[in-house]
């Protein structure tokens, strides 16, 4: 099976029904909790994908925003168990979509015995169709990209995201207020998918997350790693949501993402401040 074909094309399908109801001006939208938004587009657009995922990948696992972790009906069957399991976020960056900012994405990943082998991450408004094979480099629009080569602090353009607890706010404006004055710019672009994407690009240098959910960056990391950056957790450690072990699935993992080269320094800075 071509799972890089099935990815993109489920992408683009979920994409564009993404871009017809953000064109038309105005989203209704509800607190799925205190700062979590949730949109009728969030829902449309997990239907398509799960729908097509289902018939395509009976056997494989799939965890995604909205629906959570879904396995197959007989999974227990070791007949109908698989390693793989895909990871969907069928709209990252719900604000900016809700207030007709277009930075917002479609992201999906394939994990094979919880290590990634495929991310996508999709932007349909800036069609911006970011995809990585493990082993086979990260790529834009069909064209290899690589990470920058910023090395020093002071020149680089960091950005920042955060989970939906109280604490994972109060360490982003930590993180903020002491890179901010550090660094050339830092700040919120509002989808961690394509703040990552924009990492393996070259097009800014490093984003930090405190508390990271799996969806929001399980498709990113792959292409920052392929594109010859790093990702680790605030310990310098490889970033992991899936235990090695276990099988058991973290829902709040901090992650760093760079282009390598800033990666210690921006380590140094986060100890002892989150």
């Amino acid at each position: 099976m071509n799972h890089k074909l099935l990815a993109t094309s489920i992408a683009k399908r979920s994409g564009a029904l993404l871009l017809q109801q953000f064109n038309r001006g105005v989203v209704a939208w509800h607190l799925k909790h205190r700062h979590e938004i949730v949109t009728g587009a969030d829902v449309a657009s997990e239907k398509i994908i799960l729908q097509e995922f289902r018939r395509a990948t009976p056997t494989y696992q799939i965890l995604s925003e909205e629906a959570g972790l879904i396995r197959s009906a007989n999974w227990r069957t070791a007949k109908h168990r698989s390693e793989y399991m895909w990871v969907v976020d069928p709209l990252d960056g719900t604000t900016n979509f809700t207030v007709h900012n277009p930075l917002f994405s479609v992201s999906i990943a394939l994990y094979r015995a919880g290590e990634p082998v495929l991310g996508v991450v999709y932007a349909p408004y800036l069609g911006d169709m970011c995809v990585a094979e493990v082993g086979k480099g990260a790529y834009l629009n069909g064209k290899r990209i690589h990470v920058s080569k910023t090395f020093k602090i002071n020149k680089a353009f960091l950005t920042y995201c955060y989970g939906q607890e109280k604490k994972h706010m109060h360490r982003a404006m930590e993180l903020y207020r002491y890179f901010k004055l550090r660094s050339v710019d830092m700040r919120q672009l509002g989808s961690a998918a394509i703040e990552l994407a924009w990492v393996a690009a070259g097009r800014t240098d490093s984003i930090v997350i405190p508390g990271t959910k799996p969806w929001d960056a399980a498709a990113g990391v792959l292409l920052v790693t392929e594109a010859g950056g790093k990702v680790t957790n605030f310990q310098g450690k490889p970033w992991r949501f899936v235990d090695a072990k276990t099988r058991a699935i973290s829902q709040n993992v901090d992650l760093l993402a760079t282009n390598g080269k800033l990666h210690r320094g921006i380590l140094r800075g986060i100890e002892g401040r989150v």
